[in-house]
């Protein structure tokens, strides 16, 4: 048996158009452009969305003093990181809650009005509470006694709280009244942020450029405060909720 001849046709390539290659090469470039325009497309959105979201909360423009070189800017702008203390002593940077929408609420003991907004607050945090969102209630006051005999006299107000006739009430004293009246404590985390000198703003809130509580900032997940509220507001709204939950389910 003798072996097949091998055949003499020749072998054919594969023969590509440089205009086929140059037709790919543009496709390609047009769809990596729409893709970077629709990366930069989103968060612009997200934040015109809600910026439209919170207008019926009557938000407010940047404080100068959040804007870079002190010039007027407009949301979304980086909230300045600060160390503030729980009432053990803890520090507690608003950095690490960076991954969480923050509700930040500067407020003080001695204002009237912050505490009749405290009932509001607390259901909203109650009703919205999960690991993506969390209050902040930050309070201009020089000692946790008289934070906490707050909290009780706002949220707790038919519960007798001590007398300080003129004095401090002792923190063993205050922190006893506030377990008896709030035995669950409350749905948002407090920290204090004491004046420095005779001011009654807190340094922290004063380096935000607030001169007066209550002032509130919502925060997103990457730490960008994309709306602000000078003076108090009814934090169980249907508005209220609208506008957190426009970043909360970004």
């Amino acid at each position: 048996m003798t072996d097949a001849p091998e055949s003499s046709a020749p072998r054919r390539g594969i023969v590509l158009d440089p205009r086929v290659l140059v037709a790919g090469g543009v496709a390609v470039l047009v769809g990596v452009a729409v893709l970077v325009a629709f990366l930069w497309m989103v968060p612009n959105a997200a934040a015109r969305e809600s910026r439209a979201a919170c207008t019926g909360l009557r938000g407010s423009a940047p404080n100068p003093a959040l804007c870079p070189g002190g010039q007027p800017c407009q949301f979304p702008i980086p909230a300045p990181d600060f160390t503030a203390y729980d009432h053990a002593g803890k520090p507690v940077h608003l950095s690490d809650l960076r991954g969480k929408v923050v509700l930040l609420n500067f407020w003080a003991s001695w204002c009237g009005v912050c505490k009749t907004e405290k009932p509001q607050l607390s259901a909203m945090s109650a009703d919205l509470a999960s690991k993506d969102f969390v209050v902040v209630a930050l309070a201009s006051d020089r000692t946790w006694s008289d934070v906490l005999l707050a909290i009780v006299d706002a949220l707790a107000p038919n519960v007798q709280i001590p007398a300080s006739d003129g004095k401090e009430v002792p923190l063993n004293v205050a922190l006893d009244a506030y377990r008896r009246a709030l035995p669950s404590g409350v749905p948002f985390q407090v920290f204090l942020d004491p004046p420095s000198g005779e001011d009654n703003i807190g340094a922290i809130a004063a380096s935000w450029g607030i001169k007066a509580v209550p002032e509130s900032a919502l925060i997103d997940r990457k730490g960008n405060i994309r709306a602000y509220f000078v003076n108090k507001r009814d934090w169980q709204s249907p508005v209220a909720e609208t506008c957190l939950r426009s970043v909360i389910d970004e």
